[in-house]
């Protein structure tokens, strides 16, 4: 006679291996960028980042992002006209954020992100994603030029509609119209760090839109990820070793020292990429046009300082490597070097928020519980002390 299995309770299944930062694991399909770690291949939209750099410009990059194509002449003067409208911020944005703290440059850009949030009267309305992308697309270099003009007691300067993204921060940054060779740097710099598949920062974004909350929520979430010393604070943190270092004859010292001591190379290395950075080669050829007309130092130690710790560890550069000295050479703040990471991402970000509303499934992974079982409570005047 066969066992009554009606009310069986189904078998525990295996233990399901757990993937530590879920570490090869695929989350979902995306057709916004692609990264190949073992041919150290990045392309948006199906073109290669070689095909893009110093040939489209950020406002195209970030069209390509967000609508999937490269804009036609007549596409791309309407676009460059819409966020030209949107970069100025509204007086009573203004108001607020001279009263803010002018503490750590993420934590402020974070805030006002919220603040921002907080004034639309439209947040929560999901159909209207797209605009608030374009309108957070347009504002981000703004903010971060203001925050760096109020912090140092310089009066404000209002975006120009005449001068493109990378030139308009850099005239608010600077008050200076800013020369071509800057203005290639930084676009080029925008463009190569606008999107990264789904990196710690983006994938923060999904997470929070997958739960239907509101865009300025998911870029929060994305900016306060972005703070992290193991993602976008590691362009400032590999500046602040090549002050360390001072010169090109203290790089083997330097290295010697940083070995020694179980230290970190900061701008090397990859969690994806098995080699170079695809970015890395091209920021330093932007890195290479701004050292011709300033002070070679920076870019001296920095050549060194790649073949010593491969030589050393054959560890590889990554896009942070040449970043640090490329920004410093167009006179940007060391701590203001995230916050410009941000401005690029920003579209990035905004195209998988895009993505991820329009097919959206709760991002809810599991846990693998490693703590006790079965304890049983004991009452308050019992436990011992």
């Amino acid at each position: 006679m066969s066992p009554d299995l009606s009310s069986a309770k189904p078998a525990s299944p295996g233990p399901v291996p757990v993937q530590k930062g879920l570490e090869g694991v695929v989350a979902s399909d995306t057709k916004i960028s692609d990264v190949d770690g073992v041919k150290c291949e990045l392309s948006y939209r199906g073109y290669s980042i070689d095909e893009l750099a110093g040939k489209a410009s950020y406002e195209e990059a970030a069209y390509l992002l967000l609508n999937g194509a490269l804009p036609s002449a007549g596409e791309l003067a309407d676009w460059n006209r819409e966020l030209a409208d949107r970069r100025p911020l509204e007086a009573e944005l203004l108001q607020t954020m001279e009263r803010l703290p002018f503490g750590d440059p993420m934590a402020y850009l974070r805030t006002v992100v919220s603040i921002m949030g907080l004034r639309d009267p439209h947040a929560e309305d999901l159909t209207r994603l797209r605009p608030q992308s374009l309108d957070l697309i347009a504002k981000f270099p703004t903010i971060v030029a203001l925050f760096d003009r109020l912090r140092n007691r310089r009066a404000m300067l209002g975006p120009r509609p005449n001068l493109g993204h990378a030139a308009n921060f850099l005239y608010m940054l600077h008050g200076e119209d800013p020369s071509p060779a800057a203005v290639a740097a930084l676009d080029a710099y925008f463009v190569l760090l606008a999107e990264h598949s789904f990196n710690a920062s983006t994938f923060a974004a999904r997470t929070s839109v997958g739960t239907q909350t509101d865009v300025y929520s998911a870029i929060t979430a994305a900016v306060g990820t972005l703070k992290g010393p193991l993602h976008g604070a590691a362009n400032s943190k590999a500046m602040e070793m090549l002050n360390e270092i001072g010169s090109a004859d203290q790089v083997e010292p330097f290295v010697k020292k940083t070995l020694a001591d179980h230290k970190r190379f900061m701008g090397f290395g990859h969690r994806v990429y098995k080699g170079e950075d695809p970015r890395a080669k091209h920021l330093k050829r932007s890195a290479e046009a701004l050292a011709d007309t300033d002070d070679p130092k920076w870019l001296r130690i920095s050549e060194r300082l790649q073949q010593a710790v491969w030589d050393a560890k054959k560890l590889a550069i990554n896009v942070d490597f040449y970043s640090a000295s490329l920004l410093h050479y167009l006179g940007i703040p060391t701590d203001l070097f995230t916050p410009v990471f941000a401005c690029a991402r920003i579209s990035g970000w905004c195209a998988h928020v895009l993505e991820q509303a329009a097919d959206n499934r709760l991002i809810r992974p599991l846990a693998h519980y490693t703590g006790p079982r079965g304890l049983r409570f004991v009452p308050l005047d019992q436990r011992a002390t």
